[in-house]
Protein backbone atom coordinates (compact mmCIF):
# COMPACT_ATOMS: atom_id res chain seq x y z
CA UNK A 1 0.00 0.00 0.00
CA UNK A 2 1.47 3.08 -1.24
CA UNK A 3 1.71 6.10 1.29
CA UNK A 4 0.91 8.71 -1.64
CA UNK A 5 0.93 8.34 -5.35
CA UNK A 6 2.22 10.97 -7.53
CA UNK A 7 3.26 13.26 -12.21
CA UNK A 8 1.76 18.89 -22.38
CA UNK A 9 1.82 17.58 -25.39
CA UNK A 10 5.16 19.23 -27.13
CA UNK A 11 3.63 21.57 -30.21
CA UNK A 12 5.23 22.50 -33.38
CA UNK A 13 3.92 24.45 -36.34
CA UNK A 14 1.95 22.98 -39.07
CA UNK A 15 0.24 24.89 -42.21
CA UNK A 16 -1.79 23.55 -44.62
CA UNK A 17 -0.96 23.91 -48.30
CA UNK A 18 -1.83 27.17 -49.69
CA UNK A 19 -4.73 27.72 -52.46
CA UNK A 20 -5.11 30.03 -55.37
CA UNK A 21 -5.15 33.62 -54.76
CA UNK A 22 -8.45 34.16 -55.99
CA UNK A 23 -10.90 36.55 -55.00
CA UNK A 24 -8.21 38.20 -52.86
CA UNK A 25 -6.31 38.94 -55.52
CA UNK A 26 -6.40 42.28 -58.31
CA UNK A 27 -9.39 41.97 -60.27
CA UNK A 28 -8.94 40.48 -63.43
CA UNK A 29 -4.87 40.06 -63.24
CA UNK A 30 -4.70 37.43 -60.36
CA UNK A 31 -1.69 36.73 -58.80
CA UNK A 32 -0.38 40.31 -59.81
CA UNK A 33 -0.15 43.20 -57.09
CA UNK A 34 -2.38 46.34 -58.05
CA UNK A 35 -0.20 49.17 -59.90
CA UNK A 36 1.95 51.62 -57.81
CA UNK A 37 1.58 49.15 -55.01
CA UNK A 38 -1.81 50.34 -54.18
CA UNK A 39 -4.09 48.39 -52.61
CA UNK A 40 -7.36 47.62 -53.81
CA UNK A 41 -10.27 48.77 -51.96
CA UNK A 42 -12.04 45.84 -52.18
CA UNK A 43 -9.56 43.52 -51.00
CA UNK A 44 -8.35 46.34 -48.04
CA UNK A 45 -12.25 46.05 -46.60
CA UNK A 46 -12.52 42.24 -47.62
CA UNK A 47 -9.21 41.90 -45.20
CA UNK A 48 -10.68 44.89 -42.88
CA UNK A 49 -8.52 47.03 -44.45
CA UNK A 50 -5.38 45.22 -44.21
CA UNK A 51 -2.97 44.66 -46.63
CA UNK A 52 -3.65 41.36 -48.33
CA UNK A 53 -2.04 37.84 -47.72
CA UNK A 54 0.79 36.94 -50.27
CA UNK A 55 -0.73 34.95 -52.62
CA UNK A 56 2.37 32.82 -52.08
CA UNK A 57 1.81 32.58 -48.04
CA UNK A 58 0.09 29.01 -47.55
CA UNK A 59 -3.42 29.58 -45.87
CA UNK A 60 -3.55 28.19 -42.66
CA UNK A 61 -7.39 26.79 -42.34
CA UNK A 62 -6.99 25.91 -38.40
CA UNK A 63 -7.07 30.04 -37.62
CA UNK A 64 -10.76 29.97 -39.30
CA UNK A 65 -9.99 33.76 -39.76
CA UNK A 66 -12.31 33.73 -43.77
CA UNK A 67 -15.49 32.62 -44.24
CA UNK A 68 -15.82 28.88 -45.38
CA UNK A 69 -18.86 27.21 -46.25
CA UNK A 70 -19.81 23.57 -45.77
CA UNK A 71 -18.86 22.08 -48.95
CA UNK A 72 -16.90 19.09 -49.26
CA UNK A 73 -13.46 20.55 -49.85
CA UNK A 74 -14.37 23.13 -46.91
CA UNK A 75 -15.54 20.09 -44.49
CA UNK A 76 -12.82 18.10 -45.46
CA UNK A 77 -9.86 20.78 -44.73
CA UNK A 78 -11.19 21.83 -41.78
CA UNK A 79 -11.48 18.70 -40.70
CA UNK A 80 -7.31 17.84 -40.74
CA UNK A 81 -7.59 20.47 -37.60
CA UNK A 82 -8.98 18.03 -35.65
CA UNK A 83 -5.74 16.33 -35.77
CA UNK A 84 -3.54 19.82 -36.71
CA UNK A 85 -4.39 21.84 -33.27
CA UNK A 86 -3.16 18.87 -30.91
CA UNK A 87 -0.02 19.26 -32.76
CA UNK A 88 0.64 22.66 -33.09
CA UNK A 89 1.37 25.99 -31.04
CA UNK A 90 -1.70 28.21 -29.95
CA UNK A 91 -1.23 30.53 -32.34
CA UNK A 92 -1.90 28.30 -35.48
CA UNK A 93 -5.19 27.23 -34.30
CA UNK A 94 -8.59 29.09 -33.34
CA UNK A 95 -10.25 26.44 -31.54
CA UNK A 96 -13.20 28.79 -30.43
CA UNK A 97 -13.89 29.38 -34.30
CA UNK A 98 -13.47 25.43 -35.33
CA UNK A 99 -15.68 24.75 -32.35
CA UNK A 100 -18.50 27.20 -33.45
CA UNK A 101 -18.13 26.21 -37.18
CA UNK A 102 -18.53 22.49 -36.53
CA UNK A 103 -21.41 23.08 -33.55
CA UNK A 104 -23.05 25.26 -36.66
CA UNK A 105 -22.72 22.17 -38.74
CA UNK A 106 -25.70 20.77 -37.79
CA UNK A 107 -27.66 23.88 -38.26
CA UNK A 108 -26.51 23.77 -41.34
CA UNK A 109 -28.11 20.06 -42.59
CA UNK A 110 -30.87 21.25 -41.15
CA UNK A 111 -31.61 23.85 -43.38
CA UNK A 112 -30.58 22.24 -46.52
CA UNK A 113 -32.80 19.43 -48.27
CA UNK A 114 -29.63 16.58 -47.44
CA UNK A 115 -30.56 13.13 -46.15
CA UNK A 116 -27.39 11.77 -45.08
CA UNK A 117 -24.05 12.71 -44.74
CA UNK A 118 -21.13 10.31 -45.49
CA UNK A 119 -17.59 11.18 -44.80
CA UNK A 120 -14.45 9.98 -42.93
CA UNK A 121 -15.15 11.90 -39.68
CA UNK A 122 -18.80 13.20 -39.78
CA UNK A 123 -21.84 10.75 -40.77
CA UNK A 124 -25.38 12.23 -40.38
CA UNK A 125 -28.86 11.05 -41.04
CA UNK A 126 -31.74 14.09 -41.78
CA UNK A 127 -34.76 12.65 -41.74
CA UNK A 128 -38.33 14.38 -41.54
CA UNK A 129 -40.36 13.16 -38.34
CA UNK A 130 -43.99 12.99 -37.66
CA UNK A 131 -44.77 15.32 -33.84
CA UNK A 132 -47.84 12.80 -33.53
CA UNK A 133 -45.12 9.62 -33.53
CA UNK A 134 -47.30 6.47 -31.25
CA UNK A 135 -43.54 5.16 -30.09
CA UNK A 136 -40.12 6.21 -28.82
CA UNK A 137 -37.44 6.13 -32.05
CA UNK A 138 -34.55 4.58 -32.01
CA UNK A 139 -31.54 4.74 -33.91
CA UNK A 140 -28.11 3.52 -34.30
CA UNK A 141 -24.59 5.46 -33.90
CA UNK A 142 -22.36 2.66 -35.48
CA UNK A 143 -19.18 4.98 -35.48
CA UNK A 144 -18.42 3.46 -39.30
CA UNK A 145 -21.65 3.63 -40.61
CA UNK A 146 -24.04 6.51 -41.23
CA UNK A 147 -27.06 6.92 -38.24
CA UNK A 148 -30.01 5.07 -38.96
CA UNK A 149 -33.31 4.37 -37.98
CA UNK A 150 -33.83 0.73 -35.79
CA UNK A 151 -37.50 -0.40 -36.55
CA UNK A 152 -39.71 -2.45 -34.03
CA UNK A 153 -38.60 -5.98 -33.76
CA UNK A 154 -34.79 -5.36 -35.20
CA UNK A 155 -31.73 -6.38 -32.86
CA UNK A 156 -31.01 -3.35 -31.06
CA UNK A 157 -27.21 -2.25 -31.85
CA UNK A 158 -24.26 -2.02 -28.84
CA UNK A 159 -24.15 2.20 -29.89
CA UNK A 160 -27.71 4.11 -29.98
CA UNK A 161 -30.05 6.65 -29.35
CA UNK A 162 -33.26 6.42 -27.85
CA UNK A 163 -35.51 9.49 -28.62
CA UNK A 164 -38.61 9.14 -26.17
CA UNK A 165 -42.13 10.18 -28.29
CA UNK A 166 -42.65 13.03 -25.71
CA UNK A 167 -40.14 15.09 -27.18
CA UNK A 168 -41.48 15.48 -31.03
CA UNK A 169 -45.17 16.67 -28.78
CA UNK A 170 -44.27 18.79 -26.56
CA UNK A 171 -42.07 20.70 -29.39
CA UNK A 172 -43.69 24.76 -29.74
CA UNK A 173 -46.01 25.36 -32.77
CA UNK A 174 -48.67 23.51 -34.61
CA UNK A 175 -46.54 21.40 -36.63
CA UNK A 176 -47.65 18.44 -38.14
CA UNK A 177 -43.56 17.25 -39.18
CA UNK A 178 -40.08 18.37 -38.01
CA UNK A 179 -36.84 17.77 -39.17
CA UNK A 180 -34.35 15.74 -37.14
CA UNK A 181 -30.71 15.87 -37.20
CA UNK A 182 -28.34 13.23 -35.89
CA UNK A 183 -24.36 13.25 -35.94
CA UNK A 184 -21.78 11.49 -34.98
CA UNK A 185 -18.43 13.60 -35.43
CA UNK A 186 -14.53 12.30 -34.96
CA UNK A 187 -12.78 14.87 -33.15
CA UNK A 188 -9.25 13.29 -33.61
CA UNK A 189 -6.51 13.75 -31.12
CA UNK A 190 -5.85 17.14 -30.96
CA UNK A 191 -7.82 20.08 -28.78
CA UNK A 192 -10.87 20.98 -30.74
CA UNK A 193 -13.95 19.29 -28.43
CA UNK A 194 -11.67 18.88 -25.39
CA UNK A 195 -11.82 21.92 -23.19
CA UNK A 196 -10.11 23.27 -20.67
CA UNK A 197 -10.35 20.17 -18.39
CA UNK A 198 -9.51 17.73 -20.41
CA UNK A 199 -6.34 20.14 -21.83
CA UNK A 200 -5.07 20.05 -18.27
CA UNK A 201 -5.38 16.82 -17.36
CA UNK A 202 -3.75 15.14 -19.79
CA UNK A 203 -4.91 11.47 -18.37
CA UNK A 204 -8.36 11.92 -19.43
CA UNK A 205 -9.98 11.52 -22.73
CA UNK A 206 -13.12 11.61 -24.86
CA UNK A 207 -14.27 7.45 -25.42
CA UNK A 208 -12.98 6.69 -29.11
CA UNK A 209 -13.03 10.77 -29.71
CA UNK A 210 -16.44 10.32 -30.71
CA UNK A 211 -19.47 13.22 -30.03
CA UNK A 212 -22.67 12.67 -31.07
CA UNK A 213 -24.77 15.82 -32.01
CA UNK A 214 -28.86 15.51 -31.92
CA UNK A 215 -30.77 18.49 -33.32
CA UNK A 216 -34.98 18.91 -33.95
CA UNK A 217 -35.89 21.83 -36.38
CA UNK A 218 -33.49 23.52 -34.76
CA UNK A 219 -34.94 24.27 -31.44
CA UNK A 220 -33.23 24.58 -28.42
CA UNK A 221 -34.79 21.42 -26.31
CA UNK A 222 -34.34 21.30 -22.81
CA UNK A 223 -35.43 20.56 -19.40
CA UNK A 224 -37.20 17.66 -21.63
CA UNK A 225 -39.97 15.63 -19.19
CA UNK A 226 -38.57 12.02 -20.52
CA UNK A 227 -34.54 12.25 -21.30
CA UNK A 228 -33.00 11.34 -24.56
CA UNK A 229 -30.90 7.76 -24.15
CA UNK A 230 -27.53 7.69 -25.92
CA UNK A 231 -25.79 4.14 -25.09
CA UNK A 232 -22.14 4.08 -25.59
CA UNK A 233 -20.44 0.76 -26.18
CA UNK A 234 -16.61 0.35 -25.07
CA UNK A 235 -14.08 -2.29 -23.41
CA UNK A 236 -14.38 -3.14 -19.97
CA UNK A 237 -12.70 -0.18 -18.20
CA UNK A 238 -10.29 -0.20 -14.73
CA UNK A 239 -11.58 -0.31 -11.67
CA UNK A 240 -9.43 3.78 -11.33
CA UNK A 241 -11.56 4.56 -14.34
CA UNK A 242 -14.35 6.97 -13.91
CA UNK A 243 -17.13 7.17 -16.87
CA UNK A 244 -19.14 9.98 -16.73
CA UNK A 245 -21.70 11.31 -19.71
CA UNK A 246 -20.81 15.14 -20.59
CA UNK A 247 -22.71 17.33 -22.85
CA UNK A 248 -20.41 20.30 -24.79
CA UNK A 249 -21.18 23.71 -23.42
CA UNK A 250 -21.41 26.17 -25.78
CA UNK A 251 -21.23 29.48 -23.15
CA UNK A 252 -18.28 27.83 -21.12
CA UNK A 253 -16.07 25.89 -24.01
CA UNK A 254 -16.55 23.20 -22.11
CA UNK A 255 -18.16 19.74 -21.44
CA UNK A 256 -20.77 19.85 -18.47
CA UNK A 257 -22.79 17.22 -16.81
CA UNK A 258 -25.22 19.16 -15.89
CA UNK A 259 -28.83 17.62 -16.61
CA UNK A 260 -27.30 14.37 -17.21
CA UNK A 261 -26.78 11.10 -15.94
CA UNK A 262 -24.65 8.16 -16.25
CA UNK A 263 -25.77 4.33 -15.56
CA UNK A 264 -22.39 2.28 -16.22
CA UNK A 265 -22.93 -1.36 -17.02
CA UNK A 266 -20.64 -4.79 -18.62
CA UNK A 267 -19.28 -3.10 -21.62
CA UNK A 268 -21.39 -0.19 -22.17
CA UNK A 269 -22.36 2.97 -20.74
CA UNK A 270 -26.02 4.71 -20.72
CA UNK A 271 -26.17 8.67 -20.91
CA UNK A 272 -29.89 9.99 -20.22
CA UNK A 273 -29.87 13.94 -20.51
CA UNK A 274 -33.23 16.22 -20.66
CA UNK A 275 -31.76 18.48 -23.42
CA UNK A 276 -30.56 18.45 -27.05
CA UNK A 277 -26.95 19.22 -27.95
CA UNK A 278 -24.04 17.36 -28.46
CA UNK A 279 -22.72 14.62 -26.17
CA UNK A 280 -19.99 12.81 -25.61
CA UNK A 281 -18.77 10.04 -22.92
CA UNK A 282 -15.61 11.23 -20.45
CA UNK A 283 -13.24 8.86 -19.11
CA UNK A 284 -10.97 10.30 -16.29
CA UNK A 285 -8.84 7.85 -14.21
CA UNK A 286 -9.51 8.46 -10.74
CA UNK A 287 -5.85 8.79 -10.22
CA UNK A 288 -4.82 11.31 -12.73
CA UNK A 289 -1.13 12.87 -13.28
CA UNK A 290 -2.63 15.98 -11.99
CA UNK A 291 -4.22 14.50 -8.84
CA UNK A 292 -1.36 12.30 -8.66
CA UNK A 293 1.10 15.53 -7.87
CA UNK A 294 -1.14 16.88 -5.52
CA UNK A 295 -1.62 14.03 -3.22
CA UNK A 296 1.93 14.06 -3.48
CA UNK A 297 2.41 17.34 -2.70
CA UNK A 298 0.08 16.59 0.32
CA UNK A 299 1.96 13.65 1.30
CA UNK A 300 4.54 15.59 1.25
CA UNK A 301 3.76 18.42 3.46
CA UNK A 302 2.11 16.47 5.21
CA UNK A 303 5.00 14.11 6.11
CA UNK A 304 7.21 17.31 6.65
CA UNK A 305 4.84 18.51 9.41
CA UNK A 306 4.68 14.82 11.16
CA UNK A 307 8.61 14.54 11.35
CA UNK A 308 8.22 17.72 13.09
CA UNK A 309 6.07 16.92 15.73
CA UNK A 310 7.25 13.66 16.25
CA UNK A 311 10.79 14.85 16.63
CA UNK A 312 9.59 16.88 19.45
CA UNK A 313 8.01 13.96 20.46
CA UNK A 314 10.85 11.63 21.16
CA UNK A 315 12.96 15.11 23.05
CA UNK A 316 9.52 15.49 25.55
CA UNK A 317 10.06 11.67 26.50
CA UNK A 318 13.84 11.95 26.53
CA UNK A 319 13.24 14.97 28.81
CA UNK A 320 10.75 13.41 30.80
CA UNK A 321 12.52 10.06 31.39
CA UNK A 322 15.41 11.76 32.88
CA UNK A 323 13.26 14.07 35.08
CA UNK A 324 10.48 11.67 35.50
CA UNK A 325 10.37 8.79 37.49
CA UNK A 326 7.28 7.60 36.19
CA UNK A 327 8.51 7.40 32.62
CA UNK A 328 11.08 5.12 33.38
CA UNK A 329 8.46 1.84 34.65
CA UNK A 330 5.87 2.65 33.10
CA UNK A 331 5.89 0.62 29.30
CA UNK A 332 3.01 2.92 27.86
CA UNK A 333 5.46 5.55 27.07
CA UNK A 334 8.29 3.53 25.77
CA UNK A 335 5.49 1.78 23.02
CA UNK A 336 4.53 5.15 22.47
CA UNK A 337 8.16 6.29 21.59
CA UNK A 338 8.77 2.96 19.51
CA UNK A 339 5.55 3.46 17.24
CA UNK A 340 6.89 7.78 17.19
CA UNK A 341 10.63 6.30 16.27
CA UNK A 342 9.05 3.84 13.39
CA UNK A 343 6.75 6.62 11.92
CA UNK A 344 9.96 9.17 11.94
CA UNK A 345 11.59 6.85 10.05
CA UNK A 346 9.18 5.83 7.34
CA UNK A 347 8.05 9.16 6.40
CA UNK A 348 11.63 9.97 6.13
CA UNK A 349 12.55 7.48 3.68
CA UNK A 350 9.21 8.35 2.48
CA UNK A 351 10.32 12.36 1.40
CA UNK A 352 13.57 10.17 0.03
CA UNK A 353 12.08 7.49 -2.18
CA UNK A 354 9.35 9.82 -3.84
CA UNK A 355 12.45 12.63 -3.75
CA UNK A 356 14.75 10.45 -5.92
CA UNK A 357 11.93 8.39 -7.81
CA UNK A 358 13.38 5.40 -9.53
CA UNK A 359 17.03 7.13 -10.13
CA UNK A 360 19.79 5.57 -9.56
CA UNK A 361 21.45 1.72 -10.29
CA UNK A 362 18.56 -1.18 -9.87
CA UNK A 363 20.42 -2.40 -6.45
CA UNK A 364 19.79 1.26 -4.90
CA UNK A 365 16.39 0.82 -6.24
CA UNK A 366 16.15 -2.49 -4.40
CA UNK A 367 17.76 -1.30 -1.05
CA UNK A 368 15.41 1.98 -1.30
CA UNK A 369 12.55 -0.67 -1.71
CA UNK A 370 13.40 -2.74 1.21
CA UNK A 371 13.77 -0.09 3.60
CA UNK A 372 11.09 1.77 3.26
CA UNK A 373 8.68 -1.81 3.34
CA UNK A 374 10.82 -2.34 6.81
CA UNK A 375 9.77 1.01 8.06
CA UNK A 376 6.16 0.86 6.86
CA UNK A 377 5.96 -2.97 8.27
CA UNK A 378 7.38 -1.59 11.82
CA UNK A 379 4.65 0.90 11.71
CA UNK A 380 2.01 -1.67 11.65
CA UNK A 381 3.36 -3.81 13.98
CA UNK A 382 3.86 -1.51 16.40
CA UNK A 383 -0.10 -0.20 15.76
CA UNK A 384 -0.82 -3.48 16.61
CA UNK A 385 1.50 -4.02 19.46
CA UNK A 386 -0.22 -0.08 20.91
CA UNK A 387 -3.53 -2.41 20.37
CA UNK A 388 -2.35 -5.55 22.50
CA UNK A 389 -1.04 -3.34 25.56
CA UNK A 390 -4.38 -1.17 25.24
CA UNK A 391 -6.02 -4.89 25.38
CA UNK A 392 -3.83 -5.58 28.61
CA UNK A 393 -4.72 -2.47 30.25
CA UNK A 394 -8.37 -2.01 30.44
CA UNK A 395 -10.04 -5.20 29.35
CA UNK A 396 -7.81 -7.98 30.96
CA UNK A 397 -6.21 -5.86 33.63
CA UNK A 398 -5.37 -8.58 35.52
CA UNK A 399 -2.52 -11.67 35.35
CA UNK A 400 -0.83 -9.46 32.86
CA UNK A 401 2.31 -10.47 34.10
CA UNK A 402 5.30 -10.61 31.59
CA UNK A 403 8.90 -10.65 32.28
CA UNK A 404 10.83 -8.55 30.32
CA UNK A 405 7.91 -6.86 28.73
CA UNK A 406 8.84 -4.29 26.51
CA UNK A 407 11.83 -6.79 26.19
CA UNK A 408 10.14 -8.99 24.12
CA UNK A 409 7.50 -6.63 22.61
CA UNK A 410 10.89 -5.05 20.87
CA UNK A 411 12.07 -7.89 19.61
CA UNK A 412 8.43 -8.59 18.16
CA UNK A 413 8.20 -4.71 16.48
CA UNK A 414 11.56 -4.67 15.19
CA UNK A 415 12.25 -8.09 14.67
CA UNK A 416 9.20 -9.76 12.26
CA UNK A 417 9.66 -6.82 9.89
CA UNK A 418 13.05 -8.26 9.35
CA UNK A 419 12.10 -11.61 8.23
CA UNK A 420 9.63 -10.19 6.23
CA UNK A 421 11.84 -8.50 4.17
CA UNK A 422 14.22 -10.99 3.83
CA UNK A 423 11.65 -13.35 2.60
CA UNK A 424 10.29 -10.80 -0.06
CA UNK A 425 14.10 -9.80 -0.81
CA UNK A 426 14.99 -12.96 -1.34
CA UNK A 427 11.63 -13.75 -4.25
CA UNK A 428 13.68 -10.16 -6.00
CA UNK A 429 9.94 -8.48 -5.31
CA UNK A 430 11.47 -5.25 -4.78
CA UNK A 431 11.74 -2.81 -7.90
CA UNK A 432 10.55 -0.53 -9.64
CA UNK A 433 6.93 0.64 -9.38
CA UNK A 434 5.00 2.47 -12.13
CA UNK A 435 1.47 3.66 -11.40
CA UNK A 436 -0.35 4.64 -14.48
CA UNK A 437 -3.33 6.25 -16.08
CA UNK A 438 -6.12 4.60 -18.38
CA UNK A 439 -3.78 5.50 -21.15
CA UNK A 440 -0.80 3.59 -19.74
CA UNK A 441 0.85 7.07 -19.10
CA UNK A 442 3.23 6.85 -15.83
CA UNK A 443 2.02 8.96 -13.07
CA UNK A 444 4.64 8.39 -10.60
CA UNK A 445 7.60 5.69 -10.87
CA UNK A 446 8.91 5.06 -7.01
CA UNK A 447 11.22 2.04 -5.95
CA UNK A 448 8.57 -0.43 -4.06
CA UNK A 449 7.65 -3.60 -5.12
CA UNK A 450 7.34 -4.76 -8.87
CA UNK A 451 5.85 -8.46 -8.25
CA UNK A 452 2.30 -7.81 -6.60
CA UNK A 453 1.50 -11.18 -5.24
CA UNK A 454 4.16 -10.23 -2.96
CA UNK A 455 2.93 -6.71 -2.30
CA UNK A 456 -0.67 -8.36 -1.09
CA UNK A 457 0.50 -10.36 0.78
CA UNK A 458 3.23 -8.29 3.18
CA UNK A 459 1.74 -4.79 2.91
CA UNK A 460 -2.06 -5.17 2.45
CA UNK A 461 -2.71 -8.44 3.86
CA UNK A 462 -0.28 -7.79 6.85
CA UNK A 463 -1.94 -4.69 7.64
CA UNK A 464 -5.51 -6.01 7.59
CA UNK A 465 -4.65 -7.70 10.37
CA UNK A 466 -3.67 -5.67 12.51
CA UNK A 467 -5.89 -3.13 11.36
CA UNK A 468 -8.29 -5.20 12.40
CA UNK A 469 -6.95 -6.22 15.80
CA UNK A 470 -6.65 -2.69 16.76
CA UNK A 471 -10.40 -1.74 15.53
CA UNK A 472 -11.43 -4.94 17.73
CA UNK A 473 -9.70 -3.58 20.81
CA UNK A 474 -10.61 0.07 20.27
CA UNK A 475 -14.36 -0.81 19.94
CA UNK A 476 -14.27 -2.91 23.30
CA UNK A 477 -12.19 -0.05 25.00
CA UNK A 478 -14.29 2.88 23.65
CA UNK A 479 -17.80 0.50 25.16
CA UNK A 480 -15.50 0.27 28.89
CA UNK A 481 -14.78 3.58 28.70
CA UNK A 482 -19.05 4.56 27.82
CA UNK A 483 -20.02 2.31 30.55
CA UNK A 484 -17.83 3.96 33.22
CA UNK A 485 -20.01 4.66 36.20
CA UNK A 486 -18.81 8.36 36.18
CA UNK A 487 -20.29 8.80 32.16
CA UNK A 488 -23.78 6.67 32.56
CA UNK A 489 -24.33 8.48 35.71
CA UNK A 490 -24.75 11.63 33.46
CA UNK A 491 -22.04 14.24 35.97
CA UNK A 492 -22.05 16.70 32.78
CA UNK A 493 -21.29 17.03 29.27
CA UNK A 494 -17.83 17.39 29.96
CA UNK A 495 -17.54 13.98 30.78
CA UNK A 496 -18.66 12.72 28.11
CA UNK A 497 -16.46 14.64 25.76
CA UNK A 498 -13.79 13.41 27.84
CA UNK A 499 -14.44 9.95 26.87
CA UNK A 500 -14.77 11.02 23.13
CA UNK A 501 -11.47 12.80 22.87
CA UNK A 502 -10.04 9.62 25.03
CA UNK A 503 -11.51 7.50 22.41
CA UNK A 504 -9.86 9.85 19.54
CA UNK A 505 -6.46 9.72 20.27
CA UNK A 506 -6.34 5.85 20.96
CA UNK A 507 -7.19 5.55 17.75
CA UNK A 508 -4.45 7.32 16.53
CA UNK A 509 -2.45 5.20 18.07
CA UNK A 510 -3.53 1.76 16.94
CA UNK A 511 -4.00 3.44 13.03
CA UNK A 512 -7.53 3.73 12.58
CA UNK A 513 -6.54 6.55 10.07
CA UNK A 514 -5.54 3.68 7.92
CA UNK A 515 -8.60 2.12 7.65
CA UNK A 516 -9.87 5.03 5.36
CA UNK A 517 -7.80 3.13 2.55
CA UNK A 518 -10.54 0.22 2.63
CA UNK A 519 -12.95 3.03 1.28
CA UNK A 520 -10.33 4.87 -1.67
CA UNK A 521 -12.77 3.07 -4.16
CA UNK A 522 -15.53 4.99 -3.53
CA UNK A 523 -14.31 7.72 -4.72
CA UNK A 524 -11.58 11.17 -4.96
CA UNK A 525 -12.52 12.64 -2.05
CA UNK A 526 -12.00 9.55 0.25
CA UNK A 527 -7.86 9.57 -1.25
CA UNK A 528 -7.43 12.69 -0.58
CA UNK A 529 -9.10 12.23 3.13
CA UNK A 530 -7.03 8.93 3.58
CA UNK A 531 -4.03 11.02 2.38
CA UNK A 532 -4.25 13.61 4.55
CA UNK A 533 -4.90 11.96 7.39
CA UNK A 534 -2.30 9.69 7.38
CA UNK A 535 0.69 12.02 6.70
CA UNK A 536 -0.56 13.67 9.61
CA UNK A 537 -0.07 11.09 11.98
CA UNK A 538 2.72 12.24 13.81
CA UNK A 539 0.87 15.34 14.70
CA UNK A 540 -1.71 13.34 16.55
CA UNK A 541 0.10 11.17 18.54
CA UNK A 542 1.99 14.59 19.81
CA UNK A 543 -1.33 16.42 20.47
CA UNK A 544 -1.90 12.52 22.63
CA UNK A 545 1.35 12.57 24.09
CA UNK A 546 1.11 16.25 25.31
CA UNK A 547 -2.58 15.67 26.76
CA UNK A 548 -1.51 12.07 28.38
CA UNK A 549 1.73 13.26 30.23
CA UNK A 550 0.63 16.94 30.88
CA UNK A 551 -2.10 17.16 33.02
CA UNK A 552 -3.93 19.98 34.49
CA UNK A 553 -3.85 20.40 38.20
CA UNK A 554 -7.02 19.20 38.83
CA UNK A 555 -6.53 15.97 37.45
CA UNK A 556 -3.11 15.06 38.57
CA UNK A 557 -4.23 13.05 40.53
CA UNK A 558 -6.97 11.38 38.42
CA UNK A 559 -4.77 10.81 34.72
CA UNK A 560 -6.14 9.06 32.20
CA UNK A 561 -7.26 5.74 32.83
CA UNK A 562 -4.82 3.97 30.66
CA UNK A 563 -1.95 6.34 31.93
CA UNK A 564 -3.17 4.96 35.98
CA UNK A 565 -3.83 1.28 34.66
CA UNK A 566 -0.58 1.34 32.89
CA UNK A 567 1.31 2.73 36.27
CA UNK A 568 -0.55 -0.46 37.59
CA UNK A 569 0.57 -2.64 35.46
CA UNK A 570 4.21 -1.78 34.82
CA UNK A 571 4.58 -1.89 38.66
CA UNK A 572 2.88 -5.76 38.93
CA UNK A 573 5.91 -6.64 37.00
CA UNK A 574 8.94 -5.96 39.02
Amino acid sequence: MATARSLGLLLFLLLTSGVSWGRAGYAGQANKPPPNGEVDPVVADENNGEEPRNPEEPRNVCRLKEDYEYNTFDLSDIAQCFTKCGQSDTNSCEVGNLQRYWLNYESHLLENSMETVDMPFVKALIQNISTDVSEDLLYSLVPSQIPRQVMRGEDQPADRVRLPKSLFGALPGNRSAVRLAITILNIGPGNVFKGPRLLEDKGSSVLNNRMVGLSVGQMHATGLSEPVEITFSHQHQSPNVILTCVFWDMAKGDWDSHGCSTEPGDGRTVCRCDHLTFFALLLRPTLDQATARTLTRISQAGSAVSMIFLAFTMVLYVAFRFSLQRFKSEDAPKIHMALSTSLFLLNLTFLINVGSGSQGPPASCWVRAAIFHYFLLCVFTWMGLEAFHLYLLVIKVFNTYFGHYFLKLSLLGWGLPVLIVIGVGSSNSYGVYTIRDQENRTSLELCWFQKEPALYATVHGYFLVTFLFGAVVLAMVAWKIFTLPSVTAGKGQGQTWKSVLTVLGLSSLVGMTWGLAVLTPLGLSTVYIFTLLNSLQGLFIFCWFIILYFPTQSTTTSSSGTARLDQAHSMSQE
